[in-house]
């Protein structure tokens, strides 16, 4: 995750019962072997804790209220003022992305944008027990690449000038996440927590692709986001949560609606859906969850629609020495419409960092039906659902390093599948590719 700070590869016991903000650790220079298992290892707390819990490492911290595997790398940079500790962290990806470079089809596009995200925390120790902690997520996606997003084949969900978009991915608001949570240390095996947001991510699917370790060095939105963690910039949340040992559930009221086609302004709040999630991390480098939500009315251009949707996911990270890890995360998602059948998703995606290189690969497998695909009525039946495969393969180099800010130079290329009632529009195997530059933060020591 880009959200903070590395995981130190010099590991030593904790005491049981000092919390993560106050734990002592080895500073000697002996550096883990390259090839040791740290699966069954205690991890070293650095001076910052989760920032849901006092006794649980920062590195757990996901989007919203989610958990990652404890040994997951953390990227950014951090400094402390007084009883406060602040921590900031981003990425940028300045590319060219040629969907159908082939023109196999009729629906490719091509585009020179720049998907970013800014974000800073803050948190402090309330008391002995007490942990406030503070979130503000940045985007200017659609300064850059303006209210239509980016050109994505197959992608679907939410509208611009009143149209659904469709092959585009919709931009990022402005202001995705201005939130605030506090929580209580019960014992050190359980803590309580309430967390507000607007906008914030309700207790519902896995940790937000561009958030994932298994999926930070590539630029693209998968097209099941909308199956599996589309609600990650949600205007109104409230979340209470209680942790157990590796254990925590957590309950969400939120608004249902998705984000409407002004960036820059906030929607109103209306906590109308509901939603829960369990979550298990049975050793520091897995982390599992199943949730389901009710979601009032999220698409402007159906207001009518209610959404049942359900999702479980694991993600596992294996540290390899210092900036070198692998990491994969599988999700399957289900939506459930009133009066429809189910659409179901799936996702395998997985990353290899060895220092200066990162491979990734993203599998996915959606059904998606007509209407979502805004095919012509006269042609297609708008409520069959058309399933739809595609892999992805990447990598980027670190190129040039200034400041603690590493600039990777990248390329990716995406193949589709669609049922074969859609050559017609797509083509047999639509081809994309992309080429960046991806800025973004060191690996902290």
């Amino acid at each position: 995750m880009y959200a903070s700070a590395q995981y130190d590869t010099r590991i030593k016991h904790i005491p049981k019962h000092k919390p993560a903000d106050s734990a002592e650790y080895d500073d000697g220079e002996e550096e883990m072997d390259d090839d040791m298992d740290m699966s069954d290892q205690p991890k070293k707390m650095k001076s910052m804790p989760s920032a849901l819990s006092l006794y649980l490492p920062m590195n757990r911290n996901g989007s919203g209220t989610s958990w990652l595997p404890d040994a997951a790398p953390m990227y950014g940079y951090m400094m402390h003022h007084k009883e406060w500790m602040f921590m900031s962290h981003g990425d940028i990806y300045i590319r060219y992305n040629k969907q159908d470079i082939t023109n196999a089809g009729s629906r490719g596009g091509d585009k020179i944008d720049a998907p970013d995200m800014l974000m800073g925390m803050a948190q402090r120790k309330i008391g002995t027990k007490g942990l406030l902690h503070f979130n503000v997520m940045l985007s200017t996606d659609a300064i850059i690449a303006g209210g239509s997003g980016y050109p994505l084949l197959f992608q679907t969900g939410e509208s611009w000038k009143n149209q659904p978009l469709v092959d585009r991915q919709h931009p990022h608001d402005l202001f995705s996440e201005l939130s605030a949570s506090y929580s209580y240390a019960l014992s050190d095996k359980s803590d309580a927590f309430i967390y507000i947001g607007y906008p914030g991510e309700p207790a519902l699917g896995p940790v937000t692709f561009m958030h994932r370790t298994s999926g930070m060095f590539g630029p693209d939105a998968p097209i099941g986001h909308h199956w599996q963690d589309a609600t990650h910039i949600t205007f109104g949340v409230a979340t209470l949560g209680i942790r157990y040992g590796r254990f925590r559930l957590e309950g969400s009221s939120f608004t249902g609606r998705e984000p409407d086609e002004d960036r820059y302004a906030f929607d109103k709040p209306r906590f109308n859906s509901f939603s829960s999630r369990l979550s298990y991390n049975p050793s520091a480098n897995w982390a599992i969850q199943v949730s389901s939500g009710f979601i009032k009315s999220p698409e402007a251009l159906a207001p009518g629609e209610d959404i049942v949707r359900t999702t479980a996911s694991a993600t596992y990270v294996h540290p390899m020495g210092k900036n070198k890890f692998v990491s994969a995360t599988a999700v399957l998602g289900q939506n459930l419409i009133d009066g429809q059948d189910a659409s179901n998703s799936a996702l395998l995606e997985a990353t290899l960092k060895l220092k200066k290189l990162a491979l990734y690969t993203r599998y996915e497998f959606v059904q998606k039906t007509g209407e979502e695909l805004n095919l012509p009525g006269i042609i297609y039946r708008l409520d069959k659902q058309y399933p739809v495969h595609a892999l992805t393969l990447g990598g980027s180099y670190d190129v040039y390093s200034f400041k603690g800010v590493t600039m990777a130079a990248g390329a990716q290329l995406a193949a589709y599948k669609g049922d074969k009632a859609l050559n017609s529009l797509y083509g047999e195997m639509p081809i994309s590719g992309e080429v960046f530059l991806h800025f973004y933060p060191r690996l902290m020591n």
